[in-house]
């Protein structure tokens, strides 16, 4: 995928960050509950963070590009949709069939972390 795409894609889930945050602190604090509040919150900060995180490989991909980063970048990307996007929906009422997709979302965040240190320690150039 293109670096410019990729920035597309960061740029619209930080779009995302600001105004689901937003929504949550202005739009829902009187409609949920706090534990929907607080899981709303939760997924807004995950996002917030791996948004953070996915740019700053962008950055270092346009400096070196390693065998790795590309799937560091899917793995966050499947992981912020996974976890903050159900997180999302169960706050608002979503089916509890969601509930064990969060977990799944975590796990690909966890394991785009482990690829980024692999990523690291191996540094082979990307295959052109």
């Amino acid at each position: 995928m293109p670096s410019r795409l990729l920035w597309v894609v960061a740029a619209l889930s930080g779009l995302g960050v600001v105004v689901l945050g937003a929504w949550g602190t202005h739009g829902l604090a009187d409609q949920l509950d706090t534990r929907a509040l607080n899981a709303w919150h939760t997924g807004v900060r995950y996002q917030a963070w791996h948004t953070l995180a996915f740019m700053i490989i962008l950055i270092w991909r346009e400096v070196v590009a390693l065998a790795g980063q590309r799937l560091v970048l899917i793995l966050w990307g499947a992981g912020v949709v996974l976890f903050s996007g159900s997180l999302y929906l169960l706050a608002l009422g979503g089916p509890a069939l969601l509930g064990p997709i969060t977990p799944l979302g975590g796990l690909a965040m966890m394991a785009g972390w482990v690829m980024l240190g692999v990523t690291a320690l191996r540094r082979r150039p990307e295959p052109s």
